[in-house]
């Protein structure tokens, strides 16, 4: 496959991803006082497993073999980059705006860059990296609701503190993408999804017997069905796939789209305002994924 149609298509894959990711950050704030977030994780990914185990059984038992041999490695993906990440991103939504968290969510290259640096020695160029540094300097804009003095005070939300945490689960997840074995994406998404419902589930049990516990009720429920279609099964099969296409560092930038997306829906569907400071950071996460893909186009053209 040409470069360009290898680009485009991952383009198309990744930019869907990022808007499911965005109405995530939506459902999430809509589930408040509708459906506890672990009861929330649990449920969407319990009904995620069901419907992957019909869709792609036939497939799973014909490449169980492969399956069984890295069975370690899927169950990790799947309760970190499933379970960690959106428990705490559900748990942040408790605190903080949607628009915030998905601005937040902007930090995950900072994390992906560093531990490819770290880990695999993979470099970035000057561009890619002053991209980088713009996105942080928009996220850290949002996370001090654009006073970058409350950070001396340590003055930050809750729910910002936890996103970060959730950043950070996310941007290990796909570091750890690499080591996804060559598997169809179904048997992937059984056992994935499968590990995140056994994980989800002991978190959802200690939280329905906490006084933080509550039933869902009919709004909780339709928004664990709009969590299971989209950012449960699409959003990861079309971000997989990314990754797969043109790496974890070039698509990890993509996620910088998460704020704009999120930010719009906030908008439009909770009737969030958006500030000065919001403005200024969303300018910033959109330039720095611009120079970023700019920088590696030239890489590539130039062989390097």
């Amino acid at each position: 496959m040409p470069p360009a149609t290898t680009n485009r298509i991952a383009y198309l894959f990744l930019l869907f991803t990022t808007l499911f990711w965005g109405g995530n950050a939506i459902a999430g704030k809509l589930a408040v006082g509708h459906i506890p977030p672990m009861t929330l994780t649990a449920l969407r990914w319990t009904a995620a497993f069901a419907i992957m185990f019909v869709i792609g059984f036939p497939t799973l038992r014909r490449q169980w073999p492969e399956v069984r041999r890295n069975l370690p490695v899927m169950l990790m993906l799947g309760a970190v980059g499933f379970t960690i990440f959106n428990i705490a991103l559900y748990s942040a939504l408790k605190y903080t705006s949607a628009i915030n968290v998905t601005i937040e969510q902007s930090a995950m290259p900072l994390v992906i860059f560093a531990a490819n640096f770290a880990l695999f020695g993979m470099r970035v160029g000057p561009i890619q990296l002053l991209g980088f540094v713009l996105s942080i300097i928009g996220v850290a804009i949002t996370v001090s609701g654009g006073d970058l003095a409350r950070f001396a005070t340590l003055e930050i939300n809750r729910g910002d503190a936890i996103m970060v945490l959730a950043v950070l689960a996310y941007g290990g997840y796909t570091v750890a993408l690499r080591y996804k074995p060559a598997l169809d994406w179904r048997p992937l998404m059984i056992v994935m999804s499968f590990s995140a419902m056994l994980t989800a589930w002991p978190f959802a049990i200690w939280e329905q017997m906490s006084e933080t516990g509550y039933a869902p009720d009919l709004t909780g429920y339709a928004i664990v069905i709009y969590t299971v279609i989209f950012p449960s099964i699409l959003s990861q099969v079309f971000y997989m796939r990314g990754v797969e296409l043109i790496g974890p560092n070039r698509a990890s930038l993509f996620i910088n789209l998460v704020p704009v997306f999120g930010t719009l829906l906030a908008i439009v569907i909770l009737g969030e305002r958006f500030h000065l400071f919001h403005a200024v950071a969303l300018a910033m996460v959109i330039g720095g994924i611009s120079l970023a893909e700019h920088g590696v186009k030239r890489k590539i053209k130039s062989g390097r």
